[in-house]
């Protein structure tokens, strides 16, 4: 605040003694003679003839202050908010008559400026634009001050507004909002992510169920292949024999390592099939025609 500091008693006493005064840096002083207003003091020493009415009326301080106004408002969708607005400013020593006489509070004439375009701002921002818009409503602000207190002797160096601070229920309101918002685009993350997954997933059961038919037609081409070989080397070798008969003699055997293996297997569960040489014929029979039928369908395939 430019504060008006009358002299003290022992500047009057040195003043009246010696005619002489002392103004510090960053500081003017205004005199006056017979209570009119005489000269702006520069930093320095002055001299000071009582004898001729001449006398201190005070100092004015040239320094950059500042003064932080909380003006509570209400915003277009009706939220009570407070406007935190910083204000710096300087008196200016080429007007320093005006700064000294004109204004006898300078801190509440910002004040109320202040508050004026405020009031007269924010309330038609919804809360989220007024966040948004702070620079525009410390922009409103400065103009607004600057055109005022520049006939009072003083210019406006910055205007911010620092905090724009709703009711606390509000803040908590908007952080519930907020987190909402989060889990639910984390909800559907979760959900695509589970999607693709299953997708994966498919197509890997898929890919596996293909691979695995064809490995059961490899296996079935070669136990056909070896059977086929095992039936031609077997007619060279023994002439007189069929192809069919090789083939029987082959299943029997086959027969009996299964019946074999079975046996002695100490885990394996109670298996009931016919015995017996009809049986057996039964079981060489339907081998044979099930193998052939494999054959059949890999070749068309």
């Amino acid at each position: 605040m430019a504060q008006k500091l009358h002299p003290s008693k022992s500047v009057q006493e040195m003043g009246g003694i010696l005619c002489c005064v002392q103004v510090d840096q960053s500081t003017v002083a205004i005199r006056e003679q017979f209570g009119k207003f005489d000269e702006v003091l520069e930093p320095g020493c002055h001299c000071l003839p009582w004898f001729v009415g001449k006398r201190l009326a005070g100092h004015l301080s040239l320094r950059l202050q500042q003064l932080d106004v909380r003006c509570e408002t209400k915003t277009k969708d009706n939220v009570f908010v407070n406007v935190v607005a910083s204000i710096q400013y300087r008196a200016l020593a080429d007007k320093a008559s005006d700064a000294f006489y004109k204004l006898t509070n300078t801190r509440s004439q910002i004040q109320a400026y202040v508050f004026d375009v405020i009031r007269a701002s924010v309330p038609k921002l919804n809360l989220d634009d007024a966040f948004e818009q702070k620079n525009e409503i410390a922009k409103a602000v400065e103009d607004e001050l600057e055109k005022a207190m520049s006939a009072y002797g003083y210019e406006i160096v910055q205007t911010l507004i620092v905090d724009i601070e709703p009711d606390e229920h509000v803040k908590r309101a908007m952080n519930e909002i907020n987190a909402a918002a989060r889990l639910r685009v984390a909800a559907n993350e979760k959900a695509e992510a589970e999607k693709i997954l299953q997708i994966k997933r498919a197509e890997g059961e898929a890919e596996s169920k293909h691979l695995s038919g064809l490995g059961i037609a490899r296996q079935r081409q070669a136990i056909v292949d070896g059977l086929r070989d095992s039936v031609l080397g077997f007619s060279v070798n023994v002439p007189g024999t069929t192809a069919k008969d090789v083939m029987d003699m082959v299943l029997v055997t086959q027969y009996f390592d299964t019946m074999k293996e079975i046996g002695a297997s100490s885990k394996s569960s109670a298996v009931f099939i016919p015995h017996g040489p009809g049986a057996v014929r039964d079981v060489a029979t339907q081998i044979r025609d099930g193998l052939l039928q494999a054959s059949t369908q890999d070749h068309l395939s």
